[in-house]
């Protein structure tokens, strides 16, 4: 079977802030390839979705969550059912307590 992946509202909106920070701070360039290189990165997990690490910080939730980084982001993900679910672009500079926050 093959493998989806759907993404949250949430990591879309977090895409659509990245994209509008980076372009405000350097350029459209820089923001539009930066979200370009999220999306590629998370496009590996089509092939392999347990290739990501195992978040820490949810360990206890009802879902297994793993991440994969790319540059200051890590993109946390759960897989079941041939589905990779995308549930948040994590800026690893914010507090990590805030990805307690995630909702299932």
């Amino acid at each position: 079977m093959e493998i989806k992946i759907l993404w949250s509202d949430s990591a879309l909106a977090q895409l659509e802030e990245i994209f509008d920070y980076h372009k405000t701070k350097a350029s459209s360039a820089i923001a539009r390839n930066l979200v370009k290189s999220i999306i590629q990165k998370a496009l590996i997990l089509e092939s392999n979705p347990f290739i990501g690490v195992k978040e820490p910080l949810l360990a206890d939730r009802l879902f297994e969550y793993r991440y994969l980084v790319e540059k200051n982001y890590k993109i946390i993900y759960r897989y079941n059912d041939n589905l990779i679910r995308i549930n948040t672009v994590f800026d690893c500079r914010q507090n990590p307590d805030k990805l307690e926050r995630l909702t299932d």
